[in-house]
């Protein structure tokens, strides 16, 4: 039996990974970390198999016993702040919690001879795309805190493997949607930011109007074009990158979709799947939103035999039936 530590477990990708994760190798135990600032406790399954810590990450003396008394395995590292706009208001709340709590975690696993991670990273660390689908040789030029924060945390895990020759995967996430077809656990933040669960809040009528921000772009619609990857498609994503990680890989890997889709498109997707009419209020454009943002997902088909699963319209069938009957 191996024993996996998950920080943000309780959040909209680590429950989804966790319940994959339990799944699919019944010899793996799982240690479950989050305060729950942002996480939900009932989105983690009740399972033998899981154990969950109220915890912050950055609890060193915490971290530190939990990793020594319990002979983890490797740590997947989910527990972040993700709201690039919050980022840039309050920059010392992301550099803190995203930066300094992770460099707390990851003294904590050194002093465990722990020295297996998957990281949770973002296509933020790009910044503005010089070409799409976008490449891991893209320059990483971060214009947001929270991108910047998720750079700043790849370079540290390079510079361990380097020195302490730490395995690793990071995974650079672009656009995270939809919920498991259980639809017991779905996307609940607050506020919520994300184009899909907002068009279809619409769509319910828990909001008057969906805003979007900019059709004057350089695109076929004039909208902004965006890569959406649901979260099982991740969370399988995390799965594979585990097993790798018992071959010293030290990688980090693009996970999107590499399909393009606008704004107009994903709101007509919607109103295929719900049956209804949106109403979309058009605004002027928001500063430093990117025309396109796409991946090339090739490496992580090369190196993990991964490959998307879920297409745009089961995406949105899936966050429709969470929207519907939400559990929190």
């Amino acid at each position: 039996m191996s024993t996996i530590l998950v920080t943000g477990a309780a959040g909209y990708i680590g429950c989804h990974f966790v319940r994959r994760l339990l799944s699919r190798r019944p010899d793996v135990e799982i240690i479950a970390v989050d305060n729950l600032s942002l996480g939900h406790r009932e989105s983690l399954p009740p399972d033998d198999r899981l154990r969950f810590f109220g915890k912050d990450v950055g609890d060193f003396d915490f971290m530190s016993t939990l990793l020594k008394n319990n002979n983890v395995d490797a740590v997947v590292h989910f527990a972040a702040f993700a709201y690039v706009g919050e980022s840039q208001e309050n920059p010392f709340k992301y550099f803190d919690n995203n930066v300094v709590a992770t460099l707390n975690l990851f003294k904590a696993m050194q002093e465990a001879s722990v020295d297996k991670l998957v990281f949770s990273s973002s296509c933020a660390t790009y910044g503005n795309p010089d070409y799409c689908p976008i490449d891991e040789n893209h320059p990483q030029r971060p214009v947001s805190v929270y991108g910047m924060t998720k750079f700043i945390i790849e370079k540290a895990i390079q510079a361990l493997a380097d020195a302490k020759d730490w395995s690793f995967v990071s995974l650079r996430y672009f656009n995270a949607a939809g919920c498991d077809e259980s639809s017991d656990i779905g996307e609940s933040h607050d506020p919520e930011t994300h184009l899909i669960p907002l068009t279809l809040q619409t769509a319910i009528g828990q909001r008057d109007q969906l805003n979007v921000w900019g059709n004057d772009y350089d695109t076929a619609d004039g909208t902004c074009v965006r890569d959406y990857v649901h979260v099982n498609d991740l969370a399988d994503a995390h799965i594979l990158a585990l097993d790798k990680l018992k071959e010293k890989a030290k990688l980090s890997l693009n996970l999107g979709s590499s399909v393009g889709a606008s704004v107009k498109e994903v709101i007509r997707v919607c109103e295929e799947v719900t049956g209804r009419k949106i109403n979309v209020n058009y605004c002027a454009r928001r500063p430093g939103d990117a025309v396109a943002l796409y991946a090339n997902n090739d490496k992580a088909t090369e190196m993990l035999g991964w490959k998307p699963e879920y297409s745009l319209e089961k995406i949105v069938e899936t966050a429709w039936l969470w929207e519907q009957n939400r559990k929190f």
